[in-house]
C-alpha cells in the first residue's frame, strides 16, 4: 500500500509503484528530465535520505523514516506530444522508470516498455475521468495485460521508439488503474477487467 500526503510517504508491503503525472504544459527537455530521473530514489532508505534535504517549512510535518528497506518503482505519465520521442524512451529505460500507458481522449498514448513492470492508467474511453469502458475495450486491455505480464508485447503496440531494441522477455508485474470515477465507473470496470484477465489462458 502507498499513501502520499504533503508531509510524508508511507509504504507497506513488498514495494510500491509511485505515479508521477506531468502537467500538459510541461514539454520534453532531455537535460531537465535526466536530472529529475537521476534524483528518484529506488528504495525506501534512499527516499528517507533524500527527504533529509526537505524544505524548512516541512520540518515539523514531514515523516521521513523507514523501518525496512523496500523497493520503490516509478512511473511517468506524459501529457504533451513532445514526449513521443525516442530520446525520452531511452532516458526512461536507462533510469529503470516506466512510461504510464495512459488511455485518454486528451493526452498522448504510447506502449514502450521501459522498466521491469507495466503501469496502465485508464482515464475514460470517451470522456476524461467519466465515461466507462465497453466489453470490447476491456477485452482489448485484458489481452494486452496477459502479454505484458509474461514479457511479451502486442503486435500492434504503439511505441514512441519503434526502432529501439525490444524489452527483455521476462515476466513483469502489471498495474492497472481506472481513473474514470466521476460517474462511479471505475470500480465496475476494474472488476470486469480483472475477471477477463483471470479467464484468459496463460
Amino acid at each position: 500500500m502507498v499513501r502520499r500526503d504533503p508531509g510524508g510517504l508511507c509504504v507497506r508491503g513488498q514495494g510500491a509503484a509511485l505515479y508521477h503525472p506531468f502537467p500538459a504544459s510541461f514539454r520534453f527537455s532531455a537535460g531537465r528530465l535526466d536530472h529529475f530521473l537521476a534524483l528518484l530514489p529506488h528504495d525506501t532508505e534512499a527516499a528517507a535520505a533524500l527527504a533529509e534535504h526537505r524544505s524548512d517549512w516541512l520540518a515539523e510535518r514531514a515523516w521521513a523514516k523507514t523501518q525496512h528497506r523496500r523497493e520503490l518503482r516509478h512511473a511517468i505519465e506524459i501529457r504533451h506530444q513532445s514526449f513521443l520521442d525516442p530520446a525520452f524512451v531511452a532516458l526512461l529505460h536507462r533510469h529503470r522508470v516506466a512510461l504510464v500507458f495512459a488511455d485518454s481522449v486528451a493526452w498522448p498514448y504510447a506502449e514502450d516498455v521501459t522498466a521491469d513492470f507495466v503501469y496502465l492508467r485508464l482515464h475514460g474511453s470517451e470522456e476524461l475521468y467519466a465515461s466507462g469502458y465497453s466489453d470490447e475495450a476491456l477485452d482489448h486491455f485484458a489481452a494486452r495485460i496477459k502479454l505484458w505480464a509474461v514479457g511479451l508485447q502486442p503486435n500492434d503496440a504503439r511505441r514512441a521508439a519503434p526502432d529501439a531494441d525490444p524489452p527483455d522477455q521476462v515476466p513483469r508485474d502489471v498495474y492497472a488503474y481506472f481513473d474514470n470515477d466521476a460517474k462511479v465507473r471505475a470500480p465496475v470496470d476494474a472488476r470486469s477487467l480483472r475477471a477477463r484477465v483471470t479467464r484468459l489462458p496463460g
